[in-house]
């Protein structure tokens, strides 16, 4: 027998206690019971995105809610900036390039965070841009960028911020408001604990004032339809009802463990992986890590595409690799949403276990030490 464990950045782990809630009687999205559940999912949204503002949901990946965020902010020929450090970066250039917005990348090296001054150049070199695009956790290389200082930024212009919170939500620290954030983009299968197939979108004030005139074609997608619905605790499509069935009960469980325990948790899980990784003899690959996953160099000499396989097809521990220009040469483990240190420390081990098999010389047991030393008193 092997158990299967997910320790990459998306999907992760779903709660048992969740999982049943989703198998629960199904009700119908247009009664009075349902509008209950969805007023209490609406309210408590507001409290894990750190935001007054509405945060709205739709049955999709994180990709619809960043193509909402495109299709409902701009208009053809508008101008944004892209901060374009890894895969995910880049695909607000794509999107925003498929509907005829004009683009200023900032293209940073994969591994580092973007450079808030450079933004800030950026924005006084191209007056009337009307939004600048950012990851908090760019998933792909494992970075975490200084939204807050982005923020600060931006927040001095007419431009809005977009800031994709996929990875980083509940991981890495944000908080919108009060750093002029103007739009949060989450997706259920990561640190909200749930199966693919919801993702989220917070919108200011100020955010609603470029929807108004937004000529982009938008139906399904449209952020003027969602939040008249979102006023009557309602939504203009059918929704994931069992999705938000347990997004429900997810909301719970963190707010009953509270916002500041979750971050202190997914730091000394991170930690913890990173330090275990460095015992093994191993170089990190991002310069300003993320709490929510660890990016790994590939040691040389060893087949990086085969260290992930083994770990998932043997171990039964699905890590990630690199992605682009970074396949096989960087590993990806997560620590992110429903995981404790023991989820952690075999993950460790098992990358120890496999790195042996692929020829690499390392002491067994000493990343797993490490961990342990650091976790000791969780």
């Amino acid at each position: 027998m092997r158990k299967y464990r997910l320790m990459a950045p998306g999907p992760t782990p779903v709660p048992e206690k969740v999982l049943l809630k989703m198998a629960d009687t199904l009700i119908h999205h247009r009664t009075p019971q349902f509008q209950t559940v969805l007023k209490n999912v609406n309210d408590k949204l507001k409290k894990v995105f750190c935001t007054r503002h509405p945060v709205l949901m739709f049955a999709s990946s994180g990709t619809g809610a960043m193509e909402t965020s495109v299709v409902n902010l701009l208009s053809r020929g508008d101008k944004v900036i892209v901060i374009r450090g890894g895969k995910f970066g880049e695909r607000f250039g794509e999107i925003s390039e498929a509907y005829g917005v004009r683009t200023v990348n900032y293209d940073v090296n994969w591994g580092a965070p973007a450079d808030p001054e450079v933004v800030g150049d950026l924005l006084a070199a191209n007056p009337g841009v009307k939004a600048v695009f950012s990851t908090l956790c760019e998933t792909s290389t494992g970075i975490v960028n200084d939204i807050r200082s982005i923020g600060g930024v931006v927040s001095k212009t007419d431009a809005v911020l977009v800031v994709d919170a996929i990875s980083g939500l509940s991981a890495d620290e944000l908080k919108p408001d009060e750093w002029g954030v103007d739009v949060v983009i989450g997706g259920s299968q990561k640190g909200l604990m749930l199966p693919p197939g919801l993702s989220f979108l917070s919108v200011s004030s100020k955010a609603e004032k470029l929807i108004e005139n937004s000529d982009l074609p938008k139906y399904y997608f449209s952020l003027k339809a969602a939040l008249k619905s979102y006023a009557k605790n309602d939504t203009p499509w059918t929704p994931a009802v069992s999705l938000i069935q347990g997004l429900n009960e997810v909301l719970d469980m963190m707010l009953r463990e509270g916002l500041d325990n979750i971050l202190v948790r997914h730091a000394r899980l991170a930690e913890a992986t990173r330090m275990a990784m460095i015992a093994l003899g191993m170089e990190l690959f991002s310069e300003k890590p993320s709490n929510a996953v660890t990016a790994v160099k590939v040691p040389k000499n060893v087949d990086g595409q085969a260290l992930v396989k083994k770990m998932r097809d043997e171990q039964g521990m699905t890590i990630a690799g690199g992605q682009g220009d970074l396949k096989g040469k960087i590993f990806r483990i997560a620590h992110l949403g429903y995981m404790d240190k023991y989820d952690t420390i075999a993950a460790i081990a098992a990358v120890g276990t496999v790195l042996r098999q692929l020829g690499y010389q390392t002491e067994l047991g000493k990343g797993v030490a490490k961990a342990e030393e650091i976790l000791l008193d969780e």
